[in-house]
């Protein structure tokens, strides 16, 4: 059987779905490479909220969905931008999230680590954001997850250069029980991250970045390095210090990065390893026996979805992993919180659902095409 779908200029083509997935079984954690899935949220469709109010979170399927990802090895990366912090989750929600996942992941022996950042608050100075990163950071440590020091918009919106950067992160990282993960998310995934690190040149705001990894380089277990430059990657982590991990967070050029060169590789912590986990999985398994031409066989053909995914306005990436994790029958329906899955068309939709069928992530395909068509039916696409 075929499926109509829909093309940005209005015409439909004919798709024909496989008909089996790919035989991708659970496995155990790696031994190459350190990674984490950044992992969504799943919204209880069922609730009465308005957009704008705080968010309605089905925990069960949330917490479902990541025992999915530590089935198959990978670590997750909790209340992250992927888990829609700063888009529809406040930080009642992700406080909760941590909690949960938290006790999950002990639950069943998975690694996590949580994002702590400064989203409780308006307003601000030093001050204020030093509070706001201690509470979160609280939270995160009291759960008995590794935490991820996120970017703050506060910050970005407040420090008059790199020094008030060196001067927070320094107090931060001083306190830390345990080593952190240092967040550079750039201004693509949240146009309020402008300039962070106290400049809008990349290479004065590596320099900054680098000064205040050096100040503490026991704190910092690793840094996520998020602008989609793989060659500003490679040249920051050649420069990182002895012991500190760079992960990748590159959704564009990740098998390469991950791969590395003779100078050394990235580990990983990506978003769009949501709806690739199994694949990915699969993938570094390969790379832990020394295979890197397998590896990159496997993984080299996702690149074309997650550059789908991703592209601009790159914020909105999180609509197209929860569809994929509803037809891939993750969640029982296509909701978001905050009404975020509004946010792609239904040509962008439509092929994301053609490219991820098309490498087998469906694990029933019959189901994924019957909820494109129930999806394409809604928009008055008839079979």
């Amino acid at each position: 059987m075929t499926v109509r779908l829909p093309a940005a200029d209005g015409s439909l083509r004919a798709y024909e779905p496989r008909t089996a997935p790919l035989a991708l079984a659970p496995g155990t954690p790696f031994t190459s490479r350190t990674v984490f899935s950044a992992a969504h949220v799943v919204a209880d469709p069922f609730a009465d909220v308005p957009p704008d109010a705080p968010a309605a979170v089905d925990w069960d399927a949330t917490l479902a969905f990541r025992r999915h990802l530590w089935s198959h090895g990978l670590g997750v990366a909790e209340a992250m931008d992927t888990a829609q912090r700063g888009m529809g989750l406040d930080w009642a929600g992700a406080a909760e999230l941590i909690r949960r996942g938290a006790a999950e992941a002990r639950s069943v022996g998975g690694r996590i680590a949580c994002g702590a950042g400064t989203d409780q608050l308006a307003g601000g100075g030093p001050a204020e954001i030093r509070a706001a990163y201690e509470e979160q950071l609280a939270v995160v440590e009291e759960a008995g997850a590794q935490a991820v020091l996120m970017a703050s918009r506060a910050l970005a919106a407040t420090a008059k250069g790199p020094e008030d950067y060196l001067e927070v992160y320094g107090h931060l990282l001083r306190q830390a029980a345990e080593p952190v993960i240092l967040h550079w998310l750039g201004p693509m995934f949240d146009p309020a991250l402008e300039g962070y690190w106290g400049s809008s040149d990349l290479d004065a705001a590596t320099g900054t970045f680098l000064e205040v990894i050096a100040a503490h380089p026991d704190k910092v277990d690793g840094v996520k390095i998020s602008l989609l430059d793989a060659r500003r990657e490679v040249d920051l982590r050649r420069r990182l210090p002895q012991g500190v991990r760079c992960y990748t967070g590159d959704d564009f050029h990740y098998p390469e990065l991950i791969a590395g060169d003779d100078q050394g590789f990235s580990h990983a912590l990506l978003g769009v390893f949501d709806p690739l986990g199994p694949l990915a999985a699969e993938a570094v398994r390969v790379l832990d026996t020394g295979d890197v031409q397998a590896f990159r066989e496997l993984l080299d053909p996702t690149v074309e979805l997650s550059r789908h995914l991703f592209q601009p306005p790159t914020r909105f990436y999180k609509t197209g992993v929860v569809f994929l994790a509803w037809l891939a029958g993750h969640q029982s329906h296509f909701t978001m919180v905050g009404g975020l899955q509004s946010a792609r068309s239904l040509p962008h939709l439509a092929r994301a659902y053609e490219l991820a069928d098309g490498l087998g992530l469906f694990p029933d395909p019959r189901l994924a095409e019957e909820r494109m068509k129930t999806l394409l039916s809604l928009y008055g696409v008839n079979q």
